[in-house]
């Protein structure tokens, strides 16, 4: 009993004592409540670290470093299994264990690595440390990253963050190429009259530039010496003396300009006539009207100039980073500005094979039928081409491409909240969707959404990576 009496006058006043020198804010000690402790078992082996050092004799004396008494005996050591317990349970073994195995040992995800900073900064520490806050850095283990880059994000906070992900699948890509356009005559429909030889031009069709006109209608009469002399010539040979040069007289006419009928008429009636009439040689529209009533036609001279315009062409300027995209028979949608309300659908016929040097545009031709004439040359046009890939390719959504100018990244979803950065190479991009021509494959679960998040996150961590390889001896 009075053992016992002491040990609590003891143990009272140590604490009085300490608490009064501020010890136990040294100690991380609560020595109030040492009345009320039990003390380690009586002959039991000392384990765990060194916590601080008590007075030999018990006097209240404590000290966090090895010293002496006045008299020079040494303070003694308390080891952690020493310490004072205030619950019924043993903890000294398992903490003894912790503090021997060291930081490294203590949790079951593994060897740590190294610290990072908990604010998401560019620092990196070997051992536990706090930042300019207070904030325990955080510890990196072996195995939780198989790739420097690749982004693990907690499940609970993926909704939160907003991550959405979408399947990358085979499919065709399309898109509008907007361009402007102006529609011109188709050249292979266009016939120009003129004459082969000196002629005299007696009569004019009442015709004038804008009128339509048919196949075979008179558009002029006129005289020339040179027919008159072949024509004359190949009448001659009709009667029989002459059957051998009948085929060369006709040929002459021909090659001389006149039409067919006319060369018929000679052989029918043996007669040359006085004038000879020219006739329209296709449907159309006269362009152009220079024969004159009276006038002497020298050889080459223009006298119309006519056109068939039941098809049409709409010569498109494309830009050209859009070439790629724009291929023979492509499908293209016409609204001319002048026809508010129609519609006119086409094909590209053909690429032009050259770039324009100042407007950087290739001109683009496309065949648009005209039945009903409404269309004119030079009018202007608004052309949609489908442009895009027209056979199945590995696509993904726009939004899924990371694009930062020296690179294009995909985020793929491997499960349980990592998330795998893909550099890609990207194809024809459509009006929802891009090509993928290397680096995701159909069936890939990719980011759509909060990606850009990923992306920063993803370079943090490169970035961390290299320095923490940098520090390694």
């Amino acid at each position: 009993m009075a053992v016992t009496l002491s040990l609590a006058v003891l143990l009272g006043g140590g604490g009085y004592w300490a608490g009064t020198n501020n010890l136990a804010s040294v100690l991380g000690l609560n020595l109030a409540e040492t009345a009320m402790a039990t003390p380690a078992a009586p002959g039991a082996v000392p384990m765990g670290a060194i916590i601080y050092y008590r007075h030999p004799d018990g006097l209240p004396q404590f000290s966090a470093t090895p010293k002496n008494t006045d008299d020079g005996q040494p303070f003694v050591a308390v080891h952690a299994s020493e310490e004072v317990s205030f619950d019924n349970k043993a903890k000294a073994p398992a903490v003894t264990a912790s503090a021997d195995a060291g930081p490294e040992a203590a949790p079951s995800k593994g060897r740590i690595l190294y610290y990072r900073n908990p604010m998401g900064l560019p620092d990196t520490s070997k051992v536990p440390k706090k930042d300019a806050m207070g904030m325990d850095y955080i510890p990196v283990y072996e195995g939780e990253q198989s790739d420097a880059s690749t982004v693990k994000v907690p499940l609970g906070k993926l909704q939160r963050t907003g991550v959405k992900t979408a399947v990358a699948e085979m499919a065709s890509i399309s898109r509008k190429v907007r361009v402007p356009g102006t529609v011109a005559l188709d050249e292979r429909l266009v016939s120009i009259i003129s004459m082969r030889t000196d002629s005299f031009v007696d009569d004019v069709a009442s015709v004038t530039t804008g009128d339509h006109i048919g196949k075979g209608e008179k558009l002029f009469r006129f005289y020339s010496r040179e027919v008159a002399t072949a024509a004359s010539e190949y009448a001659a040979g009709r009667d029989g003396s002459r059957g051998n040069d009948d085929a060369g007289s006709a040929l002459r006419l021909k090659n001389l300009g006149v039409p067919q009928e006319v060369i018929d008429g000679i052989a029918r009636t043996r007669q040359v006539p006085t004038s000879i009439s020219y006739t329209a040689p296709r449907d159309g529209v006269v362009l152009e009207r220079l024969a004159t009533a009276g006038m002497m036609a020298k050889p080459g001279d223009i006298l119309f100039r006519i056109a068939d315009i039941s098809n049409m062409w709409v010569i498109a300027d494309v830009p050209e980073y859009d070439l790629a995209s724009v291929g023979i028979g492509a499908k293209a949608d016409i609204t001319i500005r002048s026809l508010p309300g129609r519609a006119f659908h086409g094909t590209v016929d053909l690429v032009y094979p050259e770039v324009n040097t100042q407007t950087r545009t290739t001109k683009v031709r496309i065949e648009l039928p005209n039945p009903d004439g409404v269309l004119r040359a030079n009018m202007y046009a608004d052309v949609d081409i489908e442009a895009g890939a027209p056979s199945p390719v590995v696509s993904v959504p726009n939004s899924a491409v990371v694009d930062t100018g020296d690179r294009q990244v995909v985020f793929i979803d491997k499960g349980d909240g990592r998330f795998e950065p893909k550099n890609v190479k990207l194809g024809v991009r459509g009006d929802g969707s891009t090509e993928i021509r290397q680096g995701v494959a159909a069936g890939d679960k990719v980011v759509i959404s909060a990606n850009f998040l990923l992306d920063a996150e993803s370079n943090l961590n490169s970035a961390l990576s290299a320095m923490t390889e940098e520090a390694k001896p």
